[in-house]
């Protein structure tokens, strides 16, 4: 009899680690109308490779490439979701672990006394005795409807939602740096003109007054010259204002010290006007971007964990099966504690079925059924926003070079008016207001082309945030 017991329990837990079909949907993808071809940018500045991974390689900038190393090494977003993920994957190992049996060791000892008047001592008997229990106990849920198989499925895929999510920080982190240096440059390049032209406004002053002091000319003309150079100084100002809120923003980004983001030292590298000149984006955009963008892994891992808790509620319609088991010595003396005759075993099993919950189990699984509901609403919202963030970079990128080829003509022509214009004062034909004018529009467009060159920079780099770069898709572990 005890043969057959033991059987019957061994071929049941064979029977159960072997696994048994899970209740609930299995998960599928829901559909998308997605490109099916690659995507080509209208650029006229692409590359037939490209390092998704270390994108900013492109740009070929040392001091770029230590920037965004340092922000890896000291982002606290970034600490954070390593943290989390640590806690998710000991979530994962507690989940798995409820597949197997439980094993504990016991030890109990007593020592009592029964009433000498109860009538349940023979004559003569000690009324006090010890009691020695040495054994192991071991307990087993037959998982027969998945119900841990499908808990084990949602806390892999959270664990995996959660590591997607790190990528998405990082891909954040890389971008944002590298933004903020392209616009640090580019305040550079305006402070730079900014001074360069109040140099030639102040000149231009000098001389007007000179000119005044001859009587060649009026004092409009004086009046004219000095505010059009405090006008270049307040542009000055405000370009150098600019310059230090950036650095602030990128020693924080960079997870320096607050004394350090008190007074920002940042290193400077190559200029603007060679980035603009490197950045390439893709000659072919990959049509993967489901698998490629770290935010859409997150948003389909949580729909797989949804999808997975479905099973589990369900799994609670159905009977619980246990087993439990007992081997272990008992005796009143220690002396005769292990001897055979000490010896007592027992196998057990028991099953629930439930009958009547109130309608617990139906609001449970209904529950779980419009989580994934969200899931799968917030999923088709990430995929949406995903290539409208390419359709946008892409878009952006087109728009600056043709703004920079439009900018860099007109520059060429506003140079030659302001030739022109010099020319007509010098000899009488026209005021000093024409020259002023000619030399304001001159100045609005040179700053004005600094300001597309570092949006045209934005823009490679947000369309290679909007694809993904700068991450590896983690292994499912």
């Amino acid at each position: 009899m005890r043969t057959i017991q033991l059987s019957l329990v061994a071929a049941a837990v064979s029977l159960a680690l072997a696994g048994c079909g899970a209740l609930g949907p299995n998960y599928e993808r829901p559909a998308q109308t997605l490109p099916t071809a690659a995507i080509k940018p209208q650029s006229t500045h692409t590359s037939a490779t490209v390092d998704w991974l270390t994108w900013w390689k492109g740009f070929q900038d040392p001091t770029l490439d230590a920037l965004l190393d340092e922000a890896r090494a000291n982002s606290a977003d970034l600490a954070l979701a390593a943290a989390r993920i640590e806690e998710s994957r000991a979530q994962l190992a507690l989940t798995h672990a409820s597949r197997f049996p439980t094993v504990d060791a016991n030890l109990a000892a007593s020592r009592s006394q029964v009433s000498e008047h109860a009538g349940k001592l023979q004559p003569g008997a000690n009324p006090r005795y010890n009691d020695f229990q040495p054994g192991i106990t071991a307990a087993f849920e037959i998982d027969f409807w998945g119900k841990f198989q499908r808990a084990d499925e949602a806390a892999r895929a959270r664990m995996l939602a959660l590591e997607a999510g790190r990528g998405t920080v990082l891909a954040s982190l890389y971008a944002n740096v590298a933004q903020g240096y392209f616009a640090l440059r580019g305040f550079d390049a305006q402070v730079a003109l900014a001074e360069q032209t109040l140099a030639t406004r102040r000149e231009n002053l000098r001389l007007q007054q000179k000119r005044f002091e001859g009587g060649v000319v009026g004092e409009l003309d004086v009046q004219q010259a000095a505010a059009e150079a405090a006008a270049i100084e307040a542009t000055l100002l405000t370009a150098q204002q600019n310059r230090r809120a950036t650095e602030a923003l990128l020693a924080t980004l960079l997870g320096r010290s607050p004394a350090a983001i008190v007074q920002p030292v940042i290193a400077r590298g190559t200029a603007l006007e060679t980035l603009y000149t490197r950045a390439a984006v893709p000659a072919e955009l990959p049509s993967d971007l489901l698998n490629r963008r770290p935010d859409l892994v997150a948003a389909e891992q949580q729909l797989v964990a949804a999808n997975a808790d479905i099973g589990q509620a369900k799994a609670a319609y159905y009977p619980t099966i246990k087993l439990t088991a007992g081997l272990g010595y008992e005796s009143r003396q220690l002396s005769t504690l292990f001897e055979p005759s000490s010896l007592f075993w027992n196998l057990a099993s028991g099953i629930t079925q439930p009958l009547f919950r109130a309608g617990s189990i139906d609001a449970v699984v209904a529950g779980a059924e419009a989580r994934k509901a969200q899931a799968t609403a917030q999923y088709a919202l990430a995929v949406q926003g995903a290539f409208r963030d390419v359709h946008d970079s892409l878009n952006a990128i087109a728009s600056a070079e043709a703004l920079v080829t439009t900018a860099e003509k007109r520059i060429v022509a506003l140079r030659e008016v302001l030739r022109l214009a010099n020319l007509r004062y010098s000899n009488g034909y026209s005021s000093y207001l024409e020259v002023l004018n000619a030399q304001r529009d001159l100045s609005q467009a040179e700053a004005g082309v600094i300001d597309v060159k570092r949006a045209q920079l934005a823009g490679v780099v947000a369309l290679y945030k909007a694809m993904g770069g700068g991450w590896a898709t983690p292994a499912k572990s």
